[in-house]
C-alpha cells in the first residue's frame, strides 16, 4: 500500500503544508523528490537531509512569524508542558507537522522492522539516533552545542525539533552527539542519523504482523 500524507495547518501565526512519501529511496520504482522552505534557511537543511537519507520525498512549505523570533516556525511547544500544547492545539510548527505526516504515511504500524538505528559521521562530528516506533512518544537528546546560532537557526530549538517530532510521529526517540566541534556538523550528523534510524525503522518486513509481543501498538 502506499505510505503518502499530505497535511494542512494555518493559524495567526503559521501556515503549514506537508506533503510525505515514505517509499522513494535509492532502488525503488518512485523518484525521490524532495522541496523545502520553511523561512529558516539552516532548518530548510537539516529537513532536506532527513529526507534524503531517510528514503523520503517531502514538500514541506511554511509562512511563520519570523519578525518575531525562529521558535513560532521551528517549535510551539514547551517542553515542560508538552502534553499540555499538543492536546489544546493543532500542529502549529514545522516540526509537529512533519511527524504527524509521518504517522499519518505510516499508517498502522504492521510490517515494519520498528526499531531503527543510524550512525553518520560529518568530518570530525559523530552522532547517534535510535527510534522505537511504538506509540508511546518520548525523546532525549544531547547535542552539545555552544554556539547560540547556527545559520539563521537558534540551536536552542534544536532539542525542541526532535522533542516535536517524536511527540506527533509517536515514536520514542534517543539522539546523541558522540563527538565534534563544529556546530554545523554536529546538528547536521544528528539530522542524518535520524534519517538512517528512520529509514530502517520504517523498511517493510515482507510481513503483515505487528512488531510488539502485545500484538497491538
Amino acid at each position: 500500500m502506499s505510505r503518502q500524507a499530505t497535511i494542512s495547518r494555518k493559524t495567526s501565526e503559521t501556515e503549514i503544508e506537508v506533503s510525505i512519501d515514505l517509499d522513494c529511496a535509492p532502488g525503488s520504482a518512485k523518484a525521490q523528490e524532495i522541496s523545502v522552505s520553511t523561512g529558516i534557511g539552516f532548518l530548510d537543511h537539516m529537513f532536506t537531509a532527513l529526507a534524503k537519507h531517510g528514503g523520503m520525498s517531502l514538500t514541506l512549505k511554511c509562512k511563520g512569524d519570523l519578525w518575531i523570533d525562529d521558535h513560532h516556525t521551528a517549535d510551539k511547544s514547551c517542553p515542560h508542558c508538552i502534553w499540555w500544547h499538543y492536546l489544546t492545539s493543532p500542529a502549529q510548527d514545522c516540526a509537529i507537522a512533519l511527524g504527524t505526516a509521518f504517522k499519518q504515511a505510516l499508517g498502522e504500524v504492521r510490517g515494519i522492522r520498528r526499531y531503527g538505528t543510524g550512525f553518520a559521521p560529518l568530518d570530525e562530528a559523530l552522532s547517534r539516533a535510535v527510534i522505537d516506533i511504538c506509540a508511546r512518544p518520548y525523546c532525549f537528546t544531547d547535542l552539545g552545542m555552544k554556539r547560540e546560532k547556527v545559520g539563521d537557526l537558534s540551536t536552542e530549538m534544536l532539542p525542541h525539533i526532535f522533542y516535536s517530532f517524536a511527540i506527533a510521529s509517536g515514536a520514542t526517540m534517543h539522539i546523541d552527539v558522540l563527538r565534534g566541534e563544529n556546530d554545523h556538523h554536529r546538528a547536521e550528523s544528528a539530522f542524518k542519523a535520524l534519517a538512517l534510524a528512520i529509514k530502517q525503522a520504517i523498511e517493510k518486513t515482507g510481513g503483515n504482523d505487528v512488531p510488539s509481543t502485545k500484538g497491538v501498538l
